[in-house]
């Protein structure tokens, strides 16, 4: 196998595998809930083990409100646009608007989910269901995460990208962190909202201009054509570049030139 294919293959197989594992987990989560089967035991004293109510994990678990979490993601999109609008990148919309139907299909998925598993939550919180999944977990995951992936194309080191991502990633563990410690939440509860968020996340990176930067109009983003042309070689475009002087005989600069050379020689 040819080594440039190596990459492209394991991409392929990553994709595949970040769609295919979660939305697995997701059904075996969502089949325990509904049968309440033995993993909800298990569930049941982790959470005892975690929930701590404070004001610290208050604040943490609202991160992930939608007043917090989506304005984040629409001063993100709006940068992105503006940024890849001004860099004249190819169809610089789409992934801002791509972000915003993956962040408009959290409730269409998690509301129906909420109704049907009719989950009850904590001893902590007051009686009622719909708990499963975590709305706030999804929400936080899908937003943040969302934002990280139409910026990062758009940033110029490895650093920032870097740095995009872990704050994107602290935030959803903090906001998960803060449910349970809350004991708003079920740490399945959690853990599904990661299943479906990372589904979603996936789906949007193949959104072109996602997963892989898209390439500036302006001196940096010059086509090999146009490098040709503007130094003078031939393109397909431009055909071949007139040279700086005419070998041709019939140019009337050059007869001139060799008639005077040949009477000098003659003298």
């Amino acid at each position: 196998m040819p080594t440039s294919a190596r990459p492209e293959r394991f991409v392929r197989i990553s994709v595949a595998a970040l769609l295919i594992v979660p939305a697995v987990l997701f059904a075996l989560i969502t089949w325990q809930v509904l049968t309440h089967g033995p993993l909800l035991g298990a569930d049941a004293r982790l959470s005892r083990a975690l929930v701590h109510p404070d004001r610290p994990a208050e604040l943490l678990a609202d991160l992930g409100n939608v007043q917090v979490a989506v304005p984040v993601l629409v001063l993100a999109l709006a940068r992105a646009a503006w940024r890849g609008r001004g860099l004249g990148v190819a169809r610089w919309w789409l992934p801002p608007v791509a972000a915003a139907g993956v962040m408009a299909l959290v409730p269409a998925f998690v509301v129906p989910l909420k109704v049907w598993t009719d989950r009850p939550g904590t001893p902590v919180v007051p009686p009622a269901t719909g708990y499963f999944p975590s709305g706030h977990t999804a929400t936080a995951a899908v937003a943040y995460g969302s934002a990280a992936l139409v910026l990062l194309p758009l940033l110029r080191t490895a650093a920032a990208r870097r740095t995009v991502t872990a704050v994107a990633v602290l935030l959803v563990a903090a906001v998960s962190f803060g449910l349970v410690r809350r004991g708003w939440h079920w740490p399945l509860d959690v853990v599904a909202a990661w299943c479906l968020s990372t589904v979603l996340l996936t789906a949007l990176s193949l959104v072109p201009g996602v997963r892989r930067p898209a390439a500036p109009n302006g001196p940096a983003g010059l086509t090999r054509s146009s490098r040709r042309t503007s130094a003078g070689t031939p393109s397909w475009r431009s055909g071949p570049s007139s040279p700086t002087t005419s070998s041709d005989p019939a140019d009337p600069a050059t007869s001139r030139g060799s008639r005077r050379n040949r009477s000098s020689s003659a003298s």
